[in-house]
Order: structure tokens, then sequence, then C-alpha cells
């Protein structure tokens, strides 16, 4: 019962959303160290449209599950998506090549701020709900 609780799907998808707004700010922090760098790309993280494309109803597939603690362990580690590093090279925004906007970066980085902020507040909400359960309150 205990393992049910702390293995919630919703667990997983908060954790993996912590770890994807990490790896933004690494890239955004990677990207403000480069701005004056001729021909440097930024790079971005792609996670929450992966997400999404997942939990869209035709993504549904017939899941695996373990019905009792003895079983086997799934093959599979998870479900949803991880975050994943991308470097847009698409665009130029100097003469120099290099494509990184300090001024939308910083706001990337205040916006993944308040991202992670609120995945964590979810998180001990969570951690929080489930202490009182087991403490029966």
């Amino acid at each position: 019962m205990l393992d049910q609780l702390l293995n919630a799907p919703v667990l997983d998808v908060l954790s993996r959303g912590l770890q994807a707004a990490n790896l933004r700010n690494q890239a955004i922090s990677n990207n403000v160290a480069n701005v004056n760098t001729p021909n440097f790309k930024k790079s971005e993280v792609v996670f929450e449209t992966l997400l999404a494309k997942q939990l869209q109803p035709e993504a549904k597939k017939l899941a695996m599950v373990r019905t009792q603690d003895k079983h086997l362990p799934l093959a599979t580690d998870s479900k949803y998506p991880s975050a994943q590093l991308q470097e847009v090279s698409t665009t130029s925004m100097r003469t120099d090549n290099n494509n990184v906007d300090i001024d939308a970066e910083m706001a990337n980085l205040a916006k993944n701020n308040i991202y992670y902020n609120a995945l964590v507040r979810q998180t001990g909400n969570y951690l929080m709900d489930v202490k009182s359960v087991i403490k029966g309150q």
C-alpha cells in the first residue's frame, strides 16, 4: 500500500517536471554564458509538449500493471517522457551567427524559476497528504 502511494503517477510526473526544470536552468545558464561566443547556437529543453502528447487520448495504450507486490518488476521504467535538450539552429540574432537573446533568456530563467517553485510546492503538498494518510489525521 505504501509502495502505491510513493510510486504514484502524479509523483512520477512531478519528479520528471523537476528534472526538466533543472535541465532547463542548466541550458539557460549555458546560453547566457555563451552570449558573446561567435557561431554559438542556443539550447532549449522540450518536456511539456512531450508530456501533453503522451497524455492525449489517442496515445493511450494498454499499460502493464503490477497487481501484487510479489510480481516481478515491470520492464518499462515509466510511461511518462523525460526532458530532452535540443539545439536551436534555425535562427540567427546577430551577424556573428550567435542566436542567443539575453533578454529572452532572462525572461525564460524567471519563468523557469516560477515553474520549478510550483512543482516543488505541489510535490510537498502531495507528500504532506501521504503523511496525513499514514498518521490517520
